[in-house]
């Protein structure tokens, strides 16, 4: 699969995966000279090719994921010109991206933002980076999980295995249970090493990107109106409001950013992949340009295929209810299917990234138990033991849901949030050290050159600008159903201050007495 994966979407100016595992051991040592600059030796097994971390990269953003799990949020908050938010949260990412790119070819390593945000700002700054992320990431886990109950069921009733879909709680038990057998599948295929993971994950996105292309021309062939008609429809959303539209369409940009992060994957993975400072950052690129392309399009092309733009089941059914209605229910099904797919692939890079976050940070004594959590399998050549205590985390988080779903859904908002935080807590020492003089790229690898400085600001003014509308306390976003209560509108502030200043203080305290690279892990270890 690597092999003709990489010579499609994966493939660039280097080769792809097949040809990047026959050059040599050169890309290896570059590979491990850039570790052992960090502190560590190299214990992670070198397997993964071009696209591989491409498909790292983009599973993690997995389009078909969130657009049809939030396609219902942007209509409804912000009408059907709530597309212009996906340009607008790409062109902010991308800011960040490319302030990524030059750290993955410079530091390609396990648990990325933690490693470079410990580099940039220092080991306080790093920890909380990576703390924030770590604990984002399982949330995130469940988070993804619970797709299934959006797609299965409306495949097939037999999905529904608990009652008939009709009670108070069938949806929200159904809906752990299926998450909770995904958890497991992905706790089961990371613990067996990053090859096996790498593979599946390879094949699904592989079946991803033709599904969602196939989806693109299906829908093109159906449409009944014109771009200006849909981009232009607001169904006067914002009226009497303060802010008029631009309110509602603030609002609606969430289901925009929910979607488009964790393009720093494709880096994460690095001490697991060939000739990472050359590849990463060309994956990360990749990763976030045909997300935005591809999802671009898919929803242009729904908004405009769909038979009636005023249907209230758009708000409802979401993309689903768009294939169904407009492709039909067997064709539908099949892109259904495909859905199904690049939900379970969004899990196991999801995990995946999780895993060498847990390592990179136990691997510096950085967490309890530390050397128990860095121990890479001798046989998988993978930290198992971060596989199944994420996963464990994940399910009893999924649990949390059955009776309590509005906590999770501000939960589930929050981990994202904090997902911003952390790439900002990359971003803005980065820029301080652009502005002291002291940030020098790779010589020879990915480079800014002079728009580094305002790229740079960029990404820092909008990881700011957004993370605030992403935390700001919207009744219909925190408090949506039942009554209203002041800690959860106000629950993005409340939970990221309870999680960082907490987590925070047991560092202060406890962890940063005994951190350090740990003796087995260490570079000049024997």
């Amino acid at each position: 699969m690597s092999g003709t994966g990489a010579g499609g979407a994966g493939a660039g100016p280097g080769g792809g995966a097949g040809a990047t595992e026959h050059l040599g051991g050169s890309e290896a040592v570059q590979g491990d000279d850039s570790i052992a600059e960090l502190g560590y030796r190299p214990e992670l097994k070198r397997t993964l090719g071009n696209f591989h971390t491409f498909a790292a990269g983009i599973s993690y953003i997995s389009i078909l994921t969130g657009t049809f799990q939030l396609f219902y949020f942007g209509v409804t908050f912000g009408g059907p010109a709530y597309w212009w938010s996906w340009p607008m949260v790409f062109a902010g990412q991308l800011m960040v991206a490319l302030c990524f790119c030059e750290l993955a070819a410079r530091y390609p390593v396990a648990g990325s933002v933690y490693n470079w945000a410990k580099k940039m700002g220092g080991p306080h700054v790093g920890w909380l980076g990576g703390w924030m992320m770590t604990t984002a990431t399982m949330v995130t886990l469940s988070a993804v999980a619970l797709a299934y109950q959006i797609t299965l069921p409306q495949i097939d009733p037999w999905f529904q295995f608990v009652g008939d879909g009709s009670g108070s709680g069938d949806a929200a038990k159904n809906a752990v249970l299926l998450g909770t057998v995904l958890i497991v599948f992905s706790t089961l295929v990371n613990a067996f090493g990053v090859q096996l993971m790498a593979r599946i994950n390879s094949a699904g996105v592989f079946i991803e990107l033709i599904a969602a292309i196939g989806l693109i021309i299906f829908l093109a062939v159906h449409i009944t109106r014109g771009p200006g008609t849909v981009l232009t429809e607001t169904y006067d959303l914002g009226t009497g409001q303060n802010l008029g539209y631009l309110g509602a369409f603030l609002t609606a940009s969430l289901a925009s950013a929910y979607v488009m992060y964790g393009f720093d994957t494709a880096s994460s993975l690095g001490e697991e992949s060939h000739d990472p400072s050359r590849n990463a950052p060309r994956a990360i690129l990749r990763a976030l340009i045909a997300s935005f392309l591809i999802g671009g399009l898919i929803l242009l092309f729904a908004l405009m295929a769909v038979p009636d733009l005023a249907a209230e089941e758009l708000s409802t059914g979401g993309l689903q209810y768009v294939v169904l209605e407009t492709l039909g229910s067997t064709i539908g099904e099949i892109f259904l299917w495909c859905v199904v797919v690049a939900i379970t692939v969004c899990v196991l890079a999801v995990h995946a990234a999780g895993i060498r976050l847990m390592f990179a940070m136990a691997r510096d004594n950085n967490l309890p138990a530390g050397s128990v959590l860095a121990k890479v399998s001798p046989r998988f050549k993978t930290p198992v033991i971060p596989a199944v205590v994420i996963g464990l985390i994940g399910v009893i988080i999924l649990v949390i849901n059955i009776n309590q779903p509005q906590i999770f859904s501000v939960i589930t908002s929050i981990a994202i949030i904090m997902i911003y935080v952390a790439y900002l807590m990359v971003t803005v020492p980065m820029l301080l050290q652009r502005l002291r003089g002291t940030w020098r790229p790779k010589e020879g690898r990915f480079s800014l050159g002079r728009f580094g400085l305002p790229v740079n600001i960029l990404a820092v003014l909008w990881g700011v600008a957004m993370s605030i509308n992403l935390a700001w306390p919207r009744p219909e976003v925190y408090n949506a159903t039942g009554p209203q209560h002041w800690y959860l509108r106000w629950g993005a502030f409340l939970f990221i201050g309870i999680v960082a200043l907490g987590g925070f203080a047991y560092y202060w305290f406890v962890q940063r007495h005994r951190t350090g690279v740990l003796e087995e892990h260490r570079a000049d270890a024997p």
